[in-house]
């Protein structure tokens, strides 16, 4: 949205580009309008445990909270409080962005609450998305000014993506930037979302719609891709090394029965392949629940079962290191098998 509107930005941190390098070309920018005006940046739980006096963003956002690197930090609300360090040095002229409902991120906000101004995810002041007619709602905490944005030309699969679009266009007014509602209207139909992310691949020769979703690296994450892919007859991967979850007796997997009830059939893989399978079987799935070795063979088992007018949704609900670098990696691997079907 930033850049359609010719503002020079840097995309960063635990995203790609570290943001030192930032810091480095603005010290080496020949004029003023070479400088970076704003610095969109990623940063993990693992670096805001660093303690710093200096960062301290125009508008933060905290999306969700999931029990992810829980080997890490135990429990959910260390989880939490560690997060929400995002917020320690912002000012009352800041923005903070927290989802609603969620009781570990509300109490570990509370010490930041007199700190600077915020909005809601889903609630009041912030952002409510309404799925069905596809327009977000936008009512701001310092003005009380409400308007609206249309996100029916949005080129993504699921309604976290029209939530993420609407998250990142109140960011940017929040910004106060000199863009206004209107102007990101425009921008809604050439978003594009970043690769392995409900990525639609390609639709082969077969008919059938292959998705690479390789960044669900949890549950939480493949139960958001599959409320999105409600209209559609998938046959779904899951795989990999499954998390930890604050010492809870279940994987988690149980979670996604009842969504999986409504697709064509489940292929696990990889090294928690087979206690996905055994969770999602005895948790009474109907649908086929077929165990492969590893991707290549779960990808050749889905082409089997899928038929025209079919999606194949790689949405693992596992970290990926067990055959693969990273999630991006094991999404290349899944997209080229893809593009070889």
């Amino acid at each position: 949205m930033l850049h359609h509107f010719g503002i020079e930005i840097f995309v960063g941190g635990n995203l790609g580009k570290p943001l030192s390098d930032a810091a480095f070309l603005c010290l080496h920018a020949n004029s003023i309008e070479d400088m970076i005006q704003v610095a969109v940046v990623e940063v993990s739980s693992y670096q805001l445990e660093i303690p710093t006096k200096y960062f301290s963003p125009s508008v933060a956002v905290i999306l969700n909270l999931t029990p992810d690197h829980l080997e890490r930090h135990k429990t959910l609300k260390n989880y939490a409080e560690t997060k929400c360090r995002l917020f320690s040095h912002l000012k009352h002229n800041k923005l903070a962005i927290l989802p609603v409902g969620n009781q570990y991120m509300e109490e570990a906000y509370s010490k930041y609450t007199d700190k600077c101004n915020l909005a809601w995810i889903e609630g009041n002041p912030g952002i409510k998305t309404n799925f069905g007619s596809k327009v977000a709602t936008f009512s701001f905490p310092t003005t009380g000014i409400v308007t609206h944005l249309q996100l029916g030309d949005l080129k993504a699969i699921g309604a976290h993506n029209h939530s993420n679009a609407a998250v990142a266009a109140f960011s940017v007014l929040g910004l106060d930037v000199g863009i206004d509602c209107d102007f990101i209207k425009s921008t809604v139909g050439i978003l594009s979302i970043l690769p392995h992310r409900m990525q639609v691949v390609c639709i082969d020769a077969h008919g059938i719609t292959w998705v690479d979703d390789s960044k669900a690296t949890n549950v939480e994450s493949t139960l958001t891709g599959l409320k999105g892919l409600k209209e559609h007859n998938a046959v779904v991967l899951l795989g990999g090394v499954a998390k930890a979850l604050n010492d809870r007796e279940s994987n988690g997997f149980e979670q996604l029965i009842d969504d999986l009830k409504h697709h064509k059939g489940v292929i696990t893989f990889g090294s928690s392949g087979a206690m996905i399978q055994k969770t999602l079987c005895d948790g009474g799935l109907e649908v086929p629940c077929v165990r492969a070795m590893n991707l290549k063979q779960a990808v050749d088992i889905a082409k089997n079962m899928a038929t025209y007018g079919d999606t194949i949704l790689l949405s693992p609900g596992c970290a990926s290191f067990d055959d693969f670098r990273n999630f991006e990696h094991r999404g290349e691997v899944f997209q080229e098998l893809a593009l070889l079907s």
